[in-house]
């Protein structure tokens, strides 16, 4: 949908990007959105970031436009301090990616996460950082590409397991606060410790002939039991996991000693072999080019109600040829109010996106492209956040000039 098509649908009104306003009905407008594509101004490379701004509602929509067909072009899923909890900013975590062979481009926030206490910055859903496995899947939405290079976006099923030598089974979660009724593996990524409190640890060590570290999803390594600690935060030291089993789980699980063999399964459904890029969120707000209902829920559950309230967003989009980082400035009465889940989707679809997912809202909502923070977030500055994705592009000898289609 070029920039005079919409002038023909919204009538006479002013409509331009780049923070130009562009004066509409609103109720035309979401009409509207529901008929691709915008164009969007991109360079010779592809690569392109408009600011729509829609003066009557008011709304203020960041899109950065990133070719998919242009191999300079890779996405990295990317964690506070490169760790598996903690909190940054997203300038300070796409700063984690520099290389000497490629560049920051764009980048967006990420997963939901816990916020508090001694787990903050775990992510609520599953992430995977240059193949290496840091948290499990939740019960949410799941974005991730495949080893052939396709995107894809939907809920995925933790299959985590650990066999233990008298042939029974275990559930298990990674990296995150273990509850007392729960088990939790910890990989180096934790940092120290495993910040757990109480039940028993196991120290693991690598079986000769298994796979090992970085941990990967779709694996199933061998190990042995190093040590048996009767107390949590036991040290992760550089080259062991460990496996912390709470109090009210330990009745479930056999005793073990030094030298046992225990097999962990890291399988999931589906499967993710090979997968390098991964990052929680949810939901999916465009599926086959369709515009999606949310999911359903109780109105008393903040979680489900704001879906159907506008509050500032982000999400990922994607066609055969493109992904849309999309960010929606909100809670700023004089700027931008923020979208419902429903805009955002209609939003997609006008993008040209046969598939979207939202990612983490309100003061989370930050959009950066080349060199700054293009939107506003409603909390007057960035808000430390858990994770985020990042578009790198490789660097070539001689600069690209860019240009408008």
């Amino acid at each position: 949908m070029t920039l005079s098509f919409l002038r023909i649908l919204f009538g006479c009104g002013r409509i331009s990007t780049q923070g130009v306003f562009i004066k509409v009905a609103g109720l035309a407008l979401l009409c509207a959105l529901s008929s691709p594509a915008i164009d969007l101004p991109v360079d010779a490379t592809g690569l392109g970031y408009t600011n729509f701004r829609v003066a009557d509602i008011p709304w203020s929509i960041h899109v950065v436009e990133v070719p998919r067909t242009n191999n300079l072009y890779e996405i990295h899923s990317v964690h506070a301090g490169k760790a598996a909890v903690g909190l940054d900013t997203l300038s300070e975590q796409v700063a984690l990616v520099e290389s000497p062979t490629s560049q920051a481009v764009a980048a967006i926030n990420g997963d939901f996460y816990q916020r508090d206490r001694a787990f903050a910055g775990a992510p609520r859903g599953l992430q995977i950082i240059d193949g290496e496995l840091i948290h499990g899947p939740g019960s949410d939405t799941s974005f991730w590409i495949d080893a052939q290079g396709e995107a894809h976006a939907s809920n995925v099923q933790s299959l985590f397991h650990i066999t233990w030598p008298d042939g029974t089974s275990t559930p298990f979660s990674l990296n995150s606060e273990r509850y007392p009724n729960r088990i939790e593996l910890y990989t180096p990524a934790m940092g120290r410790s495993t910040r757990a409190y109480a039940g028993r640890e196991l120290i693991l060590e690598r079986a000769e002939g298994s796979p090992w570290l970085p941990l990967r999803i779709g694996k199933t390594y061998v190990t042995t039991v190093k040590e048996v600690r009767e107390r949590g935060d036991s040290p992760l030291p550089a080259n062991s996991l460990v496996l912390s089993i709470g109090p009210g789980a330990l009745r479930g699980v056999p005793d073990v000693t030094n030298g046992a063999v225990l097999r962990i399964f890291t399988t999931s459904d589906p499967a993710l072999h090979g997968v390098k890029t991964a990052m929680g969120g949810g939901p999916v707000i465009v599926h086959n080019g369709r515009l999606q209902k949310p999911p359903g829920g109780s109105d008393e559950n903040y979680e489900h109600s704001s879906m159907f309230e506008r509050h500032p967003r982000a999400a990922i989009g994607w066609n055969q040829n493109a992904f849309f980082l999309v960010e929606v400035d909100g809670r700023q009465r004089s700027l931008s109010v923020g979208m419902t889940l429903q805009e955002l989707g209609r939003f997609m679809v006008s993008l040209g996106c046969q598939e979207a997912m939202n990612f983490d809202g309100g003061g989370s909502a930050t959009l950066w492209f080349r060199g700054e923070v293009r939107n506003s977030p409603c909390e007057r500055a960035e808000r430390e956040i858990a994770n985020c994705l990042v578009i790198t592009k490789e660097k070539r000898d001689s600069p690209i000039k860019g240009s408008s289609r």
